[in-house]
């Protein structure tokens, strides 16, 4: 008799035990879901972060290719007139910048017909990440003005921009 009520209350422990787990099993799918979706995140990122430190040549043709870009926008809104720009830089540029430009730039530069603007120079200042960072020159016979660009590599436009002054170095050279 007493056997029999240990087996018994042990099975009812068991049975007890048996239906807690299988009441689990639900909230354990669901975490099993979220760790699945976690990892997958986890090695995309780190897939990306990967190309970019074992492939430096991709990074750097993005670059290169962004330095192009950037060379050629500021070649064409220097010798370009403001009231084409809407029209000639709204691929290279978010409408931001060509506001900016519009409003803000072209009235204290002179862009004239005859003056011809070079880009002699275009330094990169921040290469890694989606936002390149430049540095541009553009200069003609008479003036030169520099320029800081931002360009996004993901939605490849220019940004943001800024002009700076230029001090003894390249003014009034020929």
């Amino acid at each position: 008799m007493e056997k029999s009520r240990l087996i018994i209350f042990a099975s009812l422990v068991l049975v007890g035990i048996l239906i807690t787990q299988l009441n689990q099993i639900p909230n354990l799918d669901k975490q099993l879901v979220q760790v699945k979706a976690d990892l997958k995140q986890t090695k995309l990122s780190h897939k990306k972060s990967e190309t970019i430190v074992s492939s430096p040549q991709s990074q750097q043709d993005n670059v290169s290719d962004s330095t192009k870009i950037v060379t050629a926008f500021v070649k064409t809104f220097s010798n370009q007139p403001t009231s084409s720009y809407p029209e000639t830089l709204k691929d290279m540029a978010s409408q931001k910048v060509i506001n900016e430009l519009t409003q803000t730039f072209a009235p204290s530069v002179t862009f004239s017909d005859k003056a011809h603007y070079e880009v002699p120079m275009v330094a990169i200042k921040n290469a890694w990440g989606s936002d390149l960072e430049y540095l541009v020159v553009a200069k003609s016979d008479a003036q030169s003005v520099a320029y800081t660009i931002t360009y996004d590599t993901d939605e490849k436009q220019v940004t943001n921009m800024s002009r700076l002054s230029l001090k003894g170095t390249f003014d009034n050279e020929k």
